[in-house]
Order: structure tokens, then sequence, then C-alpha cells
């Protein structure tokens, strides 16, 4: 504890703080000191055994990664007042027309547009209209 405050005052008075050397069990060997980074994801790593010019990156280490898709049929503002009035049979009014298309999310980011249509019996959404990359990053800033 005294420790902490006189690194505070040290630190608060302009002066160098300290750190006690990281002392290792006789024989260990970090492993952080032996480590590589991945070749899948380095820029100018030969994809494949194959090198490519351009320094493209493999995207296979990503294939797998997870994400969530949403639709999102509309949105609403309204006053913490008028939100917890709302019981069963209330209705929200949203923010879009009945014949505009619905926003396909990915990860709460905009990737495309669409209507929906019904497959099996559930819903499902044919798109019309993919967002391109610099929309998405406009979007994003």
């Amino acid at each position: 504890m005294n420790e902490t405050v006189d690194d505070a005052v040290a630190e608060e008075q302009g002066g160098a703080v300290s750190e006690p050397p990281v002392t290792e069990p006789a024989g260990a060997e970090s492993a952080v000191t032996n480590a590589e980074p991945l070749q899948e994801l380095q820029a100018d790593a030969p994809v494949g055994g194959n090198s490519q010019a351009g320094g493209e990156i493999n995207l296979d280490a990503l294939m797998d990664v997870p994400v969530t898709l949403s639709v999102e049929i509309g949105r609403s503002k309204l006053p913490i007042k008028q939100l917890i009035s709302l019981n069963q049979g209330s209705v929200v009014e949203l923010e879009r027309g009945v014949n505009e298309p619905l926003d396909l999310m990915v990860n709460g980011t905009l990737i495309a547009r669409g209507e929906v249509v019904v497959v099996d019996g559930q819903f499902g959404l044919r798109l019309i209209d993919i967002v391109s990359p610099s929309e998405r990053l406009k979007n994003l800033k």
C-alpha cells in the first residue's frame, strides 16, 4: 500500500518511478522472447508457399470467425416518459416507410439493404443493394 502511495507522489512531483526487477526461476526461458508472428497474417509472407506480389494478406485464418447478422426494420426516438408508458398492444411508429428496403447489419455495421422474403416458413432477406466499402468507411467515421 505504501509503495503505491509513494509511487503516486513521485509521479505527481515529476520523479521517475522505478519498477522492481522481474526475476524468473533459474533455467526458465521466456516464451515471449521466442515468439514469432503468424505467417498467415504477415503482409509480406508467402501465401500457400507461393509468394504473391503486392504484399497481400492471406485471409484464410479469418474465414471461421463468427459474426452476427441482424436486420433492422426501423428506428424510433421516444422520451423516457413515453417509453415507460408502453404496454402490451402499444404501437411504436418507426422512421421507415413500408416500401423502403431493410438494413442488413454485420456486427452493427450496415453492409446491405434488402426486402423481406419467406423461405420454407421462415423470414429471409433478398439483397437488393450492397453497400460499397468506401461508403462503409464513411459511415464508421
